[in-house]
């Protein structure tokens, strides 16, 4: 009975012992194995966290690449897009099919449409003279940043002419700008009539967008037009008792008669003292215009019979409307004109350009001999 009591006493107490052993070591043990495990947990996660950071860093450099490195270029040294009022995106499509090279239309078009380009097209005229990645094209198209056009126009006669001209360089075509010019009620409350609305244009360079309408670009010139008419240029027009469309009458007279720019303010002067003393103008530009035959090199008297209200050797004071339009030359030439007491004038015979001014009739008729007989030389009869 003592051997089994020792030994149970024996055994009881080597279970105390580990169980002690246990109490003091294992949480240790624990400890350690759980910090191993979360050092071993930031490590992988650390590996994870800097693997999927090469991978994101290689996409973007992959993205950034394709996206603006990859480009559109013209087919040409400068390509030209008109996008009319209207179109589609796929009419853009095509248009840029037909001008542009693309590396890659799929990723073009993505980018169009991340950007709702196909909702906010923008008609217009875009001139590229280099290539530009996509986003930038995008940008341009979607904001309408349009190249603007220098719309230069002279010498015109004629509401047709300058549809011609004009047509020739915006979107609005020639028939539709006639049709609205030759419509009065477009302009009525502007205080114009079909006769003298060419004043309205005066010859020069004008920079404009590409899509303007036949109305914009009829406000964009009376803008033009009322700027031209400051308070000097009115208040001169006054001191001379005419109004702006008088002027404009006048300059287009003085513009179609004098090849010389002295000259405009003398024979300006001429018409107004013809004017003030109730004498018909006889101006013969404005046969040509009513006969509707500006080859006419030579007026004779078969011309002056024409019956057309333009024809001032029957009718005194103004013609209905300017026959041309005036140029801002001659509308100066004609607020600024010479004060002097000549009536007549006539080419020199020796076809210089310049004119004989006289005071009587004898001493023009005298002129106008050797005028009309150098013509008969060089054998001009029309």
């Amino acid at each position: 009975m003592r051997v089994v009591d020792t030994f149970e006493t024996s055994s009881r107490g080597m279970l105390k012992l580990r169980q002690m052993v246990l109490l003091f070591v294992l949480p240790d043990y624990i400890s350690k194995f759980a910090n191993h495990l979360r050092t071993m947990r930031r490590t992988v996660f650390k590996y994870i966290f800097f693997g999927s950071g090469i991978i994101v860093f290689i996409l973007i450099i992959l993205i950034y690449r394709i996206l603006y490195n990859d480009n559109v270029r013209p087919k040409r040294e400068r390509a030209v897009l008109l996008i009319p009022t209207g179109a589609s995106y796929s009419d853009v499509s095509d248009s840029l099919r037909t001008n542009f090279k693309v590396k890659n239309w799929r990723i073009l078009d993505w980018v169009a449409r991340r950007k709702n380009y196909p909702q906010l097209i923008r008609p217009g005229k875009y001139i590229f003279d280099h290539s530009i990645n996509y986003p930038g094209f995008v940008n341009i198209l979607r904001s309408g940043l349009q190249t603007p056009v220098n719309l230069t126009f002279s010498n015109i006669r004629t509401i047709n002419e300058l549809a011609g001209k004009v047509g020739s360089q915006i979107e609005a075509d020639s028939s539709r700008i006639v049709a609205f010019l030759n419509n009065s009620e477009n302009y009525r409350n502007d205080d114009f009539i079909r006769e003298t609305i060419i004043s309205v244009f005066i010859p020069n360079t004008y920079e404009l967008y590409w899509n303007t309408s036949a109305e914009g670009f009829y406000k964009r010139m009376l803008k033009e037009y009322t700027r031209f008419w400051n308070k000097e240029r009115l208040a001169k027009a006054g001191e001379k008792n005419l109004t702006r469309t008088e002027v404009a009458i006048l300059a287009s007279i003085v513009d179609d008669e004098v090849s010389k720019p002295d000259e405009k303010p003398r024979i300006a002067g001429v018409y107004l003292n013809r004017l003030s003393k109730g004498m018909p103008l006889q101006a013969c530009p404005t046969i040509k215009f009513a006969l509707n035959d500006f080859t006419i090199t030579r007026i004779l008297n078969k011309h002056l019979q024409v019956d057309s209200p333009y024809n001032t050797y029957i009718h005194t004071g103004f013609p209905p409307g300017p026959i041309r339009c005036p140029t801002i030359e001659g509308l100066d030439a004609v607020l600024n004109a010479e004060k002097h007491e000549y009536l007549f004038f006539v080419a020199k015979a020796d076809f210089s350009g310049y004119h004989n001014f006289s005071k009587s009739l004898t001493e023009h008729n005298k002129y106008a001999a050797l005028y009309q007989k150098e013509l008969d030389r060089r054998k001009i009869f029309k």
